[in-house]
């Protein structure tokens, strides 16, 4: 057997570069979650219909859209004492005008899921300005559409590893509010926090609620964000209408480190 054949070299170098992966996903984790300096979120608006309606929607966004993420972090960091005022800056970058790769359908395998990984990474990094790419910079791409009546979004999603997030909100104004919700939770996916909602969609108890010791349980009146909704009675819930009335409750904020038990 050749030692050094093309195909061992593929290898070797596959390796060499999940190695760098890994460790720089490593260094981002442990940046992105010191909180002593804003964490900065810079979001990527995306026409994800090419309607004439979405094109107008981007066309007059300002960092004012956004405003209420960073004021719902600076409200929670209080909350949990944090020594930094506001946990985030948000800023609006520029418009993507190239669609991210298709994410892999739910229960694919990880080899499938670790090669998407890596393409989204490398799309990002290609696709964006060299200043933006920085070690503790969260990248969120906003796909923004019109969407159909009672038929919901793809799914978001948020990934620690690359601090990138993509996320399918629409382009209309009356939903300003809750595009808001959806692109605070990806961003806390980003930064280690994970879901409370089961299968169903419904928040799980306790950790899902924002108020589990509440007589009676239900209905909930505020939304733990990693749940996404109000529970407002036992298999039931309901999107909340704006960051106003979530929070994010002791469990996410362990995973975010914001809270450390003691041993």
């Amino acid at each position: 057997m050749k030692l050094f054949s093309f195909r061992n070299l593929r290898i070797l170098l596959l390796i060499i570069l999940l190695l760098v992966v890994a460790i720089k996903a490593q260094e981002q984790r442990l940046a992105s979650t010191d909180w002593i300096e804003p964490l900065d979120v810079i979001i990527y608006p995306i026409n994800g219909d090419g309607d004439a309606k979405t094109t107008a929607y981007i066309e007059q966004l300002t960092i004012k859209n956004f405003v209420a993420i960073d004021d719902f972090m600076a409200q929670q960091g209080r909350r949990y004492q944090l020594m930094v005022e506001r946990p985030t800056q948000t800023r609006l970058g520029q418009q993507i005008d190239e669609r991210p790769p298709n994410s892999p359908k739910p229960g694919s395998n990880p080899v499938e899921i670790l090669i998407w990984s890596l393409k989204l990474r490398y799309w990002a990094w290609q696709i964006t300005p060299d200043n933006d790419s920085a070690l503790d910079s969260v990248q969120l791409f906003v796909i923004y559409q019109q969407g159909l009546d009672g038929q919901p979004l793809k799914h978001s999603l948020g990934m620690q590893k690359g601090l990138l997030g993509v996320i399918n909100a629409y382009a209309r104004p009356t939903q300003n509010k809750q595009n808001n919700i959806v692109i605070t939770h990806e961003l806390l996916h980003t930064v280690g926090a994970l879901d409370k909602y089961d299968q169903y969609g419904n928040p799980i108890y306790p950790q899902g609620f924002a108020k589990p010791d509440k007589e009676p349980r239900y209905p909930q009146y505020r939304a733990e964000i990693m749940a996404g909704r109000l529970a407002v009675d036992q298999g039931e819930s309901k999107m909340p209408s704006s960051l106003n009335v979530c929070l994010i409750g002791e469990q996410t904020a362990r995973e975010i480190q914001w809270l450390v038990d003691e041993e």
